[in-house]
């Protein structure tokens, strides 16, 4: 049977030189020409990938083109953490962007407040970024996003966006870090991160193996790091494996196995924007119920890597790619 969809990539290749992977400047699906008379729902339910909306408001039509670009992510109130990660990933946006307004603002209203207590920094939430930005003229915002994977914290920005694209000329919305999967010859975000990770991989003799931990999420997206597994497998040979703090698997699944394959020396790193609270005592922590200490409690030799995936050079170049992506489907016409 005919596939009702079809894949529409817009724009060229870009390979970057960094990690040797190439990717489109943006990528979306379209329904096939043929579906003569999508309803609404349809027509809702095909926007996947890069998102793009033209208001239909006749004043916001005519108003001159005015761009900015609106970085969200969840933050951190470790301050060391934030400067190597997010606020690194957001200077090489600008830089990939020198005439463009480039924009920081975090979900999080918990880690917000405690900033502006601690800090005296005023970091808006997305909402109140997008009201500034409105108040200052931009007709066109490009959104993107410092999420790993489409879960719960992605189906906010993309909350955002539904609400208040309706205010602007024009806005998009890029994907996560990982999105694709290779699927219908789409390309495999989830190989191209995982790959990315080996820029940080300790040699791995027959008695080592590495714990990488994810958050974990209670959207059906957790699903990704069961994708993420089998990545991993394929390119590690089954000496690196992923388990979550707050989903599945979690590190009781992930012991059994390390004793199955008679491993004696673990490394454990975060796969997360942040080393934050999370990677410095959830992972590293020396409580007795921290991973290291319940590793070593079952007889592992343990080290501990607290970076967030914002200092790893190649996984801050697929972040610029997300926001180029959504750039470019602000700026197409």
């Amino acid at each position: 049977m005919k596939s009702k969809w079809k894949r529409m990539l817009i724009a060229s290749m870009a390979c970057m030189a960094l990690t040797g992977f190439c990717t489109t400047s943006f990528a979306a699906y379209s329904l096939n020409t043929e579906v003569k008379d999508a309803t609404p729902a349809l027509l809702q339910a095909s926007q996947i990938g890069v998102r793009t909306y033209n208001t239909t408001d006749a004043d916001l039509q005519k108003a001159p083109n005015k761009d900015a670009i609106l970085v969200m992510s969840f933050g951190t109130t470790y301050p060391e953490t934030r400067a190597k990660t997010i606020e690194a990933t957001v200077k090489q946006i600008q830089a990939a962007h020198p005439d463009t307004k480039v924009v920081l603002a975090f979900t999080s209203h918990i880690i917000i407040d405690r900033i502006k207590a601690k800090e005296g920094i005023t970091i808006p939430t997305p909402e109140e970024a997008l009201a500034q930005l409105k108040a200052e003229g931009y007709t066109r915002v490009a959104l993107t996003s410092l999420d790993i994977i489409p879960g719960m914290e992605y189906n906010y920005k993309t909350a955002v966006y539904d609400i208040y694209k309706n205010q602007f000329k024009k806005m998009t919305i890029g994907t996560p870090l990982m999105y694709w999967m290779g699927q219908e010859n789409q390309r495999d975000d989830v190989e191209d991160t995982m790959k990315a990770l080996g820029s940080q991989m300790p040699k791995l003799g027959k008695d080592d193996a590495v714990l990488i931990m994810a958050h974990g999420t209670p959207d059906p997206a957790n699903a990704y790091y069961a994708v993420m597994q089998d990545r991993l497998d394929a390119l590690y040979g089954g000496k690196v494996m992923i388990y979550t703090v707050e989903g599945k698997p979690n590190l009781e699944d992930i012991i059994p196995k390390l004793k199955a394959q008679k491993i004696k020396n673990v490394t454990i790193m975060p796969l997360m924007m942040v080393a934050g609270d999370h990677a410095n005592n959830d992972m590293a922590g020396d409580e007795p119920d921290s991973h290291k200490s319940i590793l070593q409690a079952e007889g592992f030799n343990v080290t501990t890597y607290i970076h967030g995936l914002g200092e790893n050079a190649n996984i801050r170049q697929l972040f610029v790619d997300r926001a180029n992506e959504s750039w470019n489907a602000l700026e197409a016409e």
